[in-house]
């Protein structure tokens, strides 16, 4: 009998980096505080990661957090996860280790992060199914998933010579359910998948919250922005044994359209701190550096029924700015962690300089969109963006009723989130989210009725993530059903710069608008739309995100590797109203502030 080889394997550890005993953590054997920040590699351009990652280490860190949205790897079913470029995970992890920094990875598979459905792919929350729960449902989507994410991250772990030390079980769960047979489910996932490092659970520090998310067995961590000490204490009477951890300090917050700018006062944020890190406490800053919510990412909030949609930036008045900007935070926190010496980075980035420029219009909304639509099929009623396969973006409805002569209602039920109305190409009215009606007067003959609905952001927190998105429910002429008709899937993301150049001509007081920015030398710039309603805005057909005049942001950031020397393209698409020159600006301007804390009762 001929006898194989064996297979080559990685030997396994007998050992983690991080352990813990009598209230105290220790690093291969020795007393250590984890000093974390959190870093988004999905919310900033891949040629700045080393960078934001050496801002953190001046800042005084020894550790860099992440989570891993499963919908930016794997937004379609069919595809195979993507670990390439911007998304590759594996690189970004190891630039953390190149600056002899520790990684904290979290994995989710729902993460919240005021990302889009809470990092959950859209194609798998249009199933009728029990997200986050023992239901085969979810579990078996989120184990193939597990099957190419969780290796890469175990091959990285320290036991391996890689800079991960932890890795966390779901994500706040406490603050969502109770199926505890769930999340043993994640934490034996994760094991059977190679992880051997610390493991934990993050919640807020309430009973309920802690109830719900931890679990034997498994170090408990919270999630905070004030009042340290009883929640301290709220743990280790819980958890006599097991140091205290703040998996996430809220040093900042995150905006929503139509609301302030939140900040919190230096002060405020450095006393919490050194509550958190006093008699040997490890935390993580959320976020130690924001970045921005590129494209189409940004999440929501639901407030009683009313959607709360979050902004393109993710600033999050972070002590590192979302353009990498030391600020007086960052100052601040350093001295709190005892951080000294020389920077390994400038303190803030080259920029190009203002300047303005016109934009020339291209081609009518309508006009431009008609062009960019695939081919519809006819259908009784609209296609939702699920029973379309989208995830983000515009969905083009047409039909063509009969209207009687006289005055009628047009009756939108259902809208998620807003709807552009036109009869017969002209704009008869923006509506939604929710349930609405415009009046419209009929001749009896037939009338195209064109409706174009936006996606203003998944909900990324509570029980309304995975909320469908489009025209949810029936349109009416009056109390008649209006059926017949095609329902076209915009998917804004993927357009390019060749999509964008080959748009029809078109007068219109909205739609598609054209500049040239000829650059010498690539840097940083704030663009500002002033008199402009609400859009989009792409650099050499990337989609920088959402502008909206209701604030609170003013300029989009647009960090320098989006642009190269020579004229670069600026494309809007504008929904309500044309106005000024666009304006290059040095600085950002995030709109007029409020001083935002977040609490537990």
């Amino acid at each position: 009998m001929i006898e194989l080889p064996a297979p080559e394997v990685i030997p396994a550890p007998t050992t983690t980096a991080l352990s813990w005993g009598g209230r105290r953590l220790f690093r291969r054997g020795e007393p250590h505080q984890i000093l974390s920040g959190a870093l988004h590699y999905f919310r900033v351009h891949p040629q700045l990661w080393r960078d934001r990652i050496r801002r953190l280490a001046d800042l005084g860190l020894n550790t860099v957090d992440t989570y891993v949205p499963w919908n930016f790897h794997q937004p379609r079913p069919a595809s195979a996860p993507d670990f390439t470029g911007w998304r590759d995970l594996s690189a970004f992890l190891s630039l953390v280790a190149d600056e002899g920094l520790d990684a904290i990875v979290r994995p989710g598979p729902y993460i919240c992060a005021e990302w889009s459905n809470g990092g959950l792919p859209s194609w798998l929350t249009a199933r009728d199914i029990a997200i986050r729960s023992s239901d085969p449902g979810f579990t078996g989507p989120v184990g193939l998933w597990f099957d190419d994410l969780i290796p890469r991250i175990a091959a990285l772990q320290a036991a391996h010579g890689g800079p991960v030390v932890a890795v966390q079980v779901e994500n706040e769960f406490g603050s969502y359910g109770d199926d505890h047979d769930y999340v043993r489910w994640n934490r034996d996932a994760l094991t059977d998948r190679g992880i051997t490092e610390l493991l934990f659970t993050a919640d807020g520090p309430t009973d309920l919250m802690l109830d719900g998310g931890t679990l034997p067995g498994t170090l408990a961590a919270a999630t905070l922005g004030s009042k340290p000490e009883a929640a301290r204490d709220l743990l280790h009477s819980r958890r006599p044994d097991e140091p205290f951890i703040v998996a996430e300090f809220w040093n900042g917050w995150f905006d929503h359209w139509g609301e302030r700018h939140h900040v919190r006062g230096v002060d405020s944020a450095v006393s919490t701190l050194r509550g958190i890190v006093a008699d040997g406490g490890s935390v993580s800053i959320y976020m130690a550096h924001g970045g921005t919510n590129f494209g189409l990412w940004a999440g929501a909030n639901s407030d009683n029924g009313t959607l709360q949609p979050t902004i393109t930036s993710y600033d999050s008045d972070a002590p590192v700015a979302e353009d990498g900007t030391l600020t007086a935070k960052f100052w601040a926190i350093r001295e709190a962690l005892g951080g000294g010496g020389a920077l390994r980075v400038p303190e803030g980035m080259p920029t190009l300089p203002p300047q303005t420029l016109n934009l020339d219009h291209r081609s009518g909304l309508l006009a431009g969109l008609r062009h960019l639509a695939p081919q519809a099929s006819p259908a009784p009623r609209p296609a939702t963006f699920e029973q379309l396969g989208l995830d983000a973006g515009l969905v083009l409805h047409t039909a063509l009723p009969r209207i009687p002569p006289g005055d009628h209602t047009i009756n939108l039920q259902g809208v998620r989130d807003r709807a552009l109305v036109f009869l017969d190409g002209a704009f008869a009215g923006a509506v939604g989210p929710g349930d609405a009606s415009l009046p419209v007067r009929g001749s009896g003959a037939r009338t195209r009725l064109e409706i174009v609905v936006e996606s203003l952001g998944r909900i990324n927190y509570g029980p309304g993530v995975g909320a469908h998105k489009g025209l949810t429910g029936p349109v009416l002429l009056d109390r008649r059903l209006v059926q017949g008709w095609q329902s076209a899937p915009l998917d804004v993301p993927a357009w390019t710069a060749a999509d964008l150049a080959s748009l029809p001509a078109g007068a219109s007081p909205t739609g598609f608008f054209h500049a040239d920015l000829e650059v010498t030398s690539p840097a940083d710039t704030f663009l500002a739309l002033p008199g402009w309603g609400r859009g989009l805005l792409w650099i050499n057909g990337f989609l920088l995100g959402r502008y909206w005049e209701i604030g609170p942001q003013v300029t989009l950031y647009c960090p320098a590797p989006l642009l190269h020397p020579g004229p670069n393209q600026i494309t809007v698409c504008e929904f309500e109203h044309a106005g000024g020159p666009l304006e290059l600006r040095t600085e950002p301007e995030l709109g007029p502030t409020e001083e935002y804390i977040e609490e537990f009762d």
